[in-house]
């Protein structure tokens, strides 16, 4: 992986698909590069690190065409470099290749072609495509793709151009997003809609085992034995300006402070105040069949595992129903206990998570219900779930998840309502919570409004080798959210604990030079939090706690507080994050660093 764009029309395609790689910078990468046919042949240019060392070199060596295809890589195999950059070559330098996914059994594939006499000059395994294609080529582009990928075992999103099969773009897709873009008189091919935005909304989503080939003329779609298939045309709804920065610093910055208004918008339609319940259309899922639901499985990595803890606390408090939050990555190489009366719960933000796709396709395997909470309309699992529940929160481009984040939670609430009021909620406690969350957008704007506090702790931290965040009930999720975000943009080494955990182990790494993040708001468990503060402050620890209310309990134990308004408990975790997210922000950027690109992240990950 990571960024795939191509470009068949009557421009000049180079500027094309540099924007388009630029628009896809956020998801990650450490080289780039472009192959166009102008006419007498394949010119292609490469470079390792950003899209700004590929335009020096396309400017000291120009090249163009009305027909390319350009990637960003995020190293797998091999280190990063110009030669290892994509696209890749075949032996007689007339077939082009970008590609994102895993081709699993490429060494085997690559010996054969040695003993056949093909020369690779890359590490890569996408070269092995290439070079598959070239072997297998007989006069037609899309025939030679699909005898390549029928050899193929792992995943792909792959852009093909050949001077041999001029003026077309071949595209297949398994397990990797990809997505031709139908304009006037010209098409696109790109593995993230942001790359083609500004060109067209007219779209067409290509699902695993499709191959699409995109000419001046037209397009059209196939499966892998060239059978055709016919394929609507989405229209996408972002506005471009919703992925430029709008006068922030970074995306990610701009993104925390979009959460009052994207929250909203997950709740908006859904909920119903005045009877303390929640509508969720996209379920999908019978009322007599809802009913029998018996077990919950959440699955997802990272970020959205962490929101699918607090959405197990929630649905078991209220619902009643046993709950198990599993990392999606180990889901399916164990033998999970999955019944007809299973509901799955699938959280992904970009809805192409490798690992949470998996998962929610073994789920389905065994006979289980499955429901995705994705972001991006259109994605793999918005079209493969049973049921869905968009979160609306809008692109996300900082690769540090934020605002999906919060909008993960909101939308486990929802669900929770949507059961427990089924159950044994009353009205009167559903209508407390829903009054609550329709407070939480004013309540995060007071926040926000006191980032510049949040800011001058940064000031003081910036320079720490080491952090501990602890959290108890709702909040330790939070404590494991805010710990990844601060390792995730500033690279410095951060863990997350129940704060009752400190003392059977962590408590030896505490001394002065140990900040140790609080999250303490007034809830069922405040007055078991302060005696594990005392014990940090009893030990020279600096303390950072993040609370509701003055407190005098606190009052001498702590070095700087981070005040939040009261919610009901559930709900804690959506205001309590917040200051942990512009910590771990404003940290990275006095340091120095890339917070929109951190090193060795993508955005979607799309491989395992």
């Amino acid at each position: 992986m990571c960024g795939i764009v191509g470009y068949v029309g009557s421009k000049v395609a180079t500027p094309l698909l540099i924007e388009g790689l630029k628009r896809l910078e956020y998801r990650g990468y450490d080289s780039a590069g472009v192959a166009l046919m102008n006419g007498n042949g394949l010119e292609t240019r490469k470079a390792k690190g950003k899209i700004a060392m590929l335009e020096a070199a396309v400017n000291g060596n120009p090249v163009e065409g009305t027909v390319g295809i350009a990637h960003t890589r995020w190293a797998t195999h091999g280190p990063p470099s110009e030669c290892n950059a994509h696209p890749h070559h075949d032996c007689t330098d007339e077939i082009a290749v970008v590609h994102n996914g895993i081709i699993e059994n490429y060494s085997v594939l690559r010996q054969r072609l040695i003993e056949k006499g093909h020369t690779f000059k890359s590490e890569t395994d996408t070269e092995v495509l290439a070079h598959l294609i070239e072997e297998a080529f007989s006069g037609n582009l899309e025939d030679a793709v699909m005898d390549a990928l029928n050899l193929v075992e792992g995943t792909y999103g792959i852009a093909v151009v050949s001077t041999r099969d001029p003026n077309k773009i071949v595209a297949a897709r398994k397990g990797s997003p990809l997505l031709i873009g139908v304009g006037e008189g010209e098409y696109f091919v790109a593995s993230d809609v942001a790359a083609i935005l500004q060109h067209t909304r007219q779209v067409v989503y290509l699902d695993d085992g499709e191959v699409g080939v995109v000419t001046p003329e037209g397009y059209r779609v196939s499966d892998l034995k060239a059978r055709p298939i016919g394929k609507g045309v989405s229209r996408v709804d972002w506005d471009l300006d919703q992925i430029e920065k709008g006068g922030y610093a970074h995306f990610m910055l701009k993104e925390i402070f979009e959460q009052p208004t994207t929250i909203e918008n997950t709740m908006r339609g859904r909920l119903v105040v005045d009877e303390g319940f929640s509508k969720l259309g996209g379920m999908n899922i019978p009322r007599e069949e809802l009913e029998k639901i018996d077990r919950i499985i959440i699955t997802a990595c990272g970020t959205s595992w962490h929101s699918g803890l607090i959405g197990e606390l929630m649905i078991e408090e209220y619902a009643r129903i046993p709950v198990e939050t599993e990392y999606a990555s180990e889901f399916r190489y164990r033998n999970p206990i999955v019944t007809p009366s299973t509901l799955c719960v699938v959280i992904s933000q970009s809805g192409e998570t490798a690992d949470t796709l998996a998962a929610m396709r073994e789920a389905k395997r065994r006979g289980a219900r499955t429901l995705g909470l994705v972001n991006v309309v259109g994605s793999t699992i918005a079209r493969e779930d049973d049921g869905g529940v968009y979160l609306h929160a809008g692109p996300e481009i900082g690769v540090a998840s934020t605002k999906a984040f919060t909008s993960q939670v909101i939308a486990l609430a929802l669900l929770m309502l949507k059961f427990a009021r089924r159950r044994d909620m009353s009205a009167a406690k559903g209508r407390e919570i829903a009054q609550a969350m329709t407070e939480l957008p004013q309540q995060i704007q007071q926040i926000l409004d006191r980032a510049d506090q949040i800011e001058t702790i940064a000031e003081k931290f910036k320079d720490a080798q080491n952090f501990l965040y602890l959290g108890r009930g709702y909040n330790f999720p939070v404590a494991l959210e805010g710990a990844l975000k601060l390792k995730e943009i500033s690279y410095i080494h951060a863990e997350g604990y129940p704060a009752a955990e400190m003392k059977h182990g962590p408590i030896a790494l505490i001394d002065e030079n140990m900040p140790v993040v609080f999250i303490a708001p007034h809830d069922s468990v405040f007055d078991k939090i302060v005696s594990n503060i005392q014990e940090v402050k009893a030990r020279g620890g600096r303390s950072i706690v993040i609370t509701s209310r003055d407190e005098p309990a606190l009052k001498g134990l702590i070095d700087f507080e981070i005040r939040i308004p009261e919610t009901v408990e559930m709900l804690y975790p959506i205001l309590t994050v917040i200051p942990l997210q512009l910590l771990a922000y404003y940290i990275a950027a006095k340091r120095g660093l890339d917070v929109d690109q951190p090193r060795n992240l993508a955005k979607s990950v799309t491989v395992e």
